[in-house]
């Protein structure tokens, strides 16, 4: 089988019987599908052509045997390359009838008259295809009697632990950047526009095995920075200046996402020491990431180092969940009371606060076994890298 992606057919049929007996518990007859990252997690259908907005894209999970994918008919090829044997397709773009019909009609059929469907409507989802089109669907199915509900936190609860295969994934993924964060004295040095940093960066990581390099962030700053959104600009980087660079790279789908920090000539004694808080923050949760524990004791543990148990910052969390998206659930967050399981990764992302308008974040991700936490990403130095000035 010529396919894409590093998982076998028995991954995605555990990763269904899982969801199967979780629809069972809420008698539900099928779940309705939208988004990219859940459309692959049953189907391992890999493609950047999820960038378009034209088309949408359906799969329909049953409570009983294999999903269907109801797919525009540009992807038929690629999705036949996989585990997926019933695809039905139209033709698009059809902006007078974009599947719905098509879609309706698979739905009447798995799931009968009267049935409840679900479709992910909680926090940090959406429905991707036209608020009309939706809107249609409903009153279609409602004309058999069925309706459309909240999927009661399946899809959530089965993409929050990852299995042993999308782990080695994810594992993969922090090498590569590993890799290229060693590297980053080969492209950064006092003199460097940040924007070559940011473009000279992305070619690294993609020399040293990244798929792509969908998310970058950074800032350079005398002595921390402002903030960890901005893009680059064409401001050179100045000794005593502290760069931070910040990855999201994809390797056969899944994410990394950490960041490392370098202090362009000597490191500041401040800048030293808020960097070594920030390691002794992510060394406070350790113990306490492990199953049975909550997403509010990580981020308590953390914010009693950086801030002296204050709650927080701006930022509003101290790290989330990780796997094909850049962020997952849950958040390392006060309001957050998750409660960990074996097999959930994680980013640990404390920041602390150097002086008004000058702060540093660390970021590390890891996976929570029985025993306690691996780490996934290779462990930042205790000391700050130093750059040429």
């Amino acid at each position: 089988m010529s396919w894409p992606q590093v998982f076998e057919p028995s991954e995605y049929r555990r990763r269904l019987a899982r969801a199967q007996a979780l629809m069972a518990d809420h008698g539900v007859a099928a779940l309705l599908l939208t988004r990219e990252p859940d459309l692959r997690y049953f189907t391992g259908f890999l493609t950047r052509f999820w960038q378009s907005p034209t088309r949408p894209w359906f799969l329909v999970v049953p409570a009983q045997g294999e999903p269907v994918a109801v797919i525009p008919s540009i992807g038929a090829p690629l999705m036949a390359r996989g585990w997926i044997s019933d695809i039905r397709t139209w033709r698009s773009p059809a902006p007078q009838d974009e599947g719905i019909s098509l879609l309706a009609d698979t739905l009447h059929e798995i799931a009968g008259k009267g049935a409840r469907i679900a479709t992910p409507m909680g926090a940090e989802t959406h429905v991707r295809m036209p608020l009309a089109d939706f809107h249609r669907l409903e009153r279609a199915l409602a004309a058999e009697g069925s309706e459309i509900v909240d999927d009661f936190s399946i899809m959530r609860a089965l993409r929050m632990v990852k299995s042993e295969a999308e782990i080695a994934a994810i594992r993969a993924a922090c090498a590569v950047a590993g890799r290229a964060f060693a590297r980053v004295p080969e492209i950064a040095r006092a003199g460097v526009p940040m924007e070559r940093v940011f473009r000279h960066f992305q070619m690294l990581c993609l020399e040293e095995g990244a798929d792509w390099v969908p998310y970058l962030a950074g800032a350079s700053a005398p002595g921390g920075y402002g903030d960890v959104i901005s893009p680059a600009t064409d401001r050179p980087l100045a000794r005593g200046d502290v760069l931070m660079l910040d990855t999201g790279l994809v390797r056969a789908g899944y994410f990394c996402d950490f960041d490392r920090n370098f202090s362009v000539g000597p490191v500041a004694r401040d800048v030293a020491s808020a960097h070594s808080r920030l390691i002794d923050a992510v060394d406070a949760a350790l113990p306490l990431a492990r199953p049975g524990n909550t997403a509010a004791e990580l981020f308590h543990a953390m914010d009693r180092v950086v801030t002296g148990g204050a709650g927080g910052s701006d930022a509003g969390r101290l790290g989330h969940g990780l796997g094909m998206q850049l962020t997952e659930w849950p958040s390392l967050a006060a309001h957050d009371h998750t409660v960990l399981q074996e097999g959930m990764v994680l980013t640990l992302e404390p920041g602390i606060e150097i002086a008004p308008g000058r702060m540093l974040v660390h970021e590390e991700n890891i996976v929570l076994r029985a025993a306690g936490a691996e780490f996934l990403s290779p462990r930042a130095p205790c000391d700050m890298p130093e750059l040429e000035a």
